[in-house]
């Protein structure tokens, strides 16, 4: 499984507005913000909402900490999905949040 740093996931996002984010975090903890633009799909329904998760694209997986998020990027990996894991998730996140 592909894995980055949060501070360089934050360096590609100054770098590229167009980066795709993945927010696998409960309702309620989206609910204190988000990385700006980050799609928010909670991981117990990553399953049944791969329709929202485009092949072609590149997406960086995030939650709490990374666990979940490593979850959601094996999951999708095994399913032909082009993804990485943002190690150590919001708690890493020190940039604007969106709520």
């Amino acid at each position: 499984m592909k894995e980055i740093k949060m501070n360089e996931l934050v360096e590609k996002i100054n770098r590229n507005k167009n980066v795709n984010v993945i927010d696998v975090r409960e309702d309620e903890e989206v609910a204190q913000g988000k990385i700006p633009g980050a799609k928010h799909i909670p991981l117990g329904e990553v399953p049944d909402r791969l329709d929202e998760i485009d092949k072609d694209n590149h997406y960086y997986m995030v939650c709490r900490s990374g666990g979940r998020s490593g979850k959601a990027a094996e999951f999708l990996n095994s399913n032909g999905y082009d993804v990485t894991n943002v190690d150590g998730g919001m708690l890493a996140w020190n940039g604007d949040i969106e709520t």
